[in-house]
């Protein structure tokens, strides 16, 4: 356990127990170097552990050129980090925690279970074993008047010097786990240039559904469809309808380009193909079977197989007209517009852009402003899709700086 007394001095501390801060604190104790870690939580790892529910989905397998292109903007920086740790190396030092993975059909890597707990319970005893201190309910507050961080615990506020210190704080979404961006104007105070934190793989709010739409179709998958954003090629996949929106794998994927369109002109026009095994022509060629006494509902049912949320989207956005000719309509169930005003709420998102930009740091990505202080996973300004992509990038920018930290107190002990 930590010293009690209220100052203490200690070669490194990290503030963050999630992958960015654990795998920044393994590197450090696998070269000697005494650790102690700080996080605000009754326990690490937090919304590493929820991103599991439902899947661990930890990397994945997809050629690296295509991988690094997940990371848009931000791809060089991001590729210096996952030289040395990319998806490979992630899976290889999985396993040697006792850790089976698998390739599933999309290319995403999962743990052979499916869990996020086992591998966080062998990573942890790892740790211990290596000599690494957790301390939970240890709030970061800032610094002191002369350097010292200032940690709140249940016991009161201590100033813990630190010779290199890591901040691994998540960005600014689940903040019930921890990740609530109260650092940002700490970082502020002390002089290091931001960029303001913005919702990333998050659902999009409409300007309003219809009470029918919403209310019949609230919560229900949207399968087999295709989305476009401007003249992009569609992306295949599926969402899911919300009471005042849209969220889901398909959004989430092109979350990054529709919040900047929205940030740039108000709003954004998606286009959702209905059908996507289908052509324009075919699709208009079934339309124009005689349809007899059957209405166009049934007619849409038999001939296309388009019903329930599918059409009930295509009634919500069409008018009465477009269901008048075959031509008319059968454009519209390949390129359906749909209108998008607003993301929602940032706490709601799965992750976060903005933060730290990496021309604040230095390769090693210590804060040029803070000498000795080095900043790691999602408080960086960077955006990836899920997929994996997020938290491979998260355990290479926690290596990184762990070897940074390393270098950094070996250099000063010369």
């Amino acid at each position: 356990m930590i010293d009690s007394s209220p100052n203490l001095s200690l070669p490194a501390v990290i503030i963050g127990g999630g992958p960015a801060g654990l795998m920044a604190a393994e590197v450090l104790a696998l070269a000697g170097i005494k650790v102690e870690l700080f996080d605000a939580m009754p326990s690490v790892g937090r919304k590493f552990l929820l991103a599991g529910v439902g899947g661990m989905n930890i990397t994945h397998a997809e050629p690296t050129a295509a991988f690094l292109g997940r990371y848009g903007e931000r791809r060089d920086e991001l590729a210096k980090l996952l030289h040395d740790f990319g998806a490979e190396q992630l899976r290889a030092w999985i396993h040697g925690l006792g850790i089976d993975t698998f390739v599933g059909s999309s290319g995403r890597v999962f743990p052979t279970d499916m869990k996020a707990a086992p591998l966080l319970r062998a990573w942890l005893k790892r740790l211990r074993e290596l000599g690494v201190s957790l301390h939970t309910r240890s709030r970061w507050l800032g610094w002191n008047a002369d350097g010292s961080l200032r940690i709140a615990t249940a016991e009161g506020e201590r100033a813990v010097n630190a010779s290199a210190t890591l901040l691994a704080l998540g960005g600014g979404s689940w903040a019930r786990l921890g990740s609530d961006g109260a650092w940002m104007p700490l970082l502020a105070a002390r002089g290091v240039p931001l960029t303001a934190l913005q919702p990333s793989n998050c659902g999009f709010e409409v300007a309003g559904w219809s009470p029918l739409f919403g209310a019949k179709f609230a919560g229900a998958p949207v399968k087999s469809c295709a989305i476009a954003l401007d003249q992009q090629t569609p992306r295949l996949g599926e969402f899911v309808i919300t009471a005042s929106g849209v969220e889901g794998s398909l959004i989430y994927a092109l979350s990054a380009p529709i919040r900047e369109q929205i940030n740039q002109h108000g709003t954004a026009t998606i286009h959702l193909d209905l059908l996507p095994q289908k052509t324009a022509e075919q699709v208009e060629t079934l339309l124009r079977k005689p349809r007899g006494s059957k209405s166009i509902s049934n007619h849409l049912r038999s001939q296309l197989g388009l019903d329930g949320v599918r059409a009930g989207l295509l009634r919500e956005l069409s008018d009465a007209a477009t269901f008048a000719e075959p031509s008319v309509l059968a454009a519209a169930i390949k390129r359906l517009p749909l209108t998008l005003v607003r993301t929602r709420p940032l706490d709601e998102a799965i992750s976060t852009a903005g933060g730290v930009p990496f021309e604040a740091l230095s390769e090693a990505l210590m804060l040029h402003q803070l000498p000795g202080v080095f900043c790691a996973g999602e408080m960086l300004d960077w955006e990836a899709p899920t997929g994996g992509y997020l938290l491979t990038a998260c355990f290479a920018s926690g290596r990184t700086a762990g070897l940074g930290m390393r270098d950094w107190l070996q250099a000063r002990t010369k």
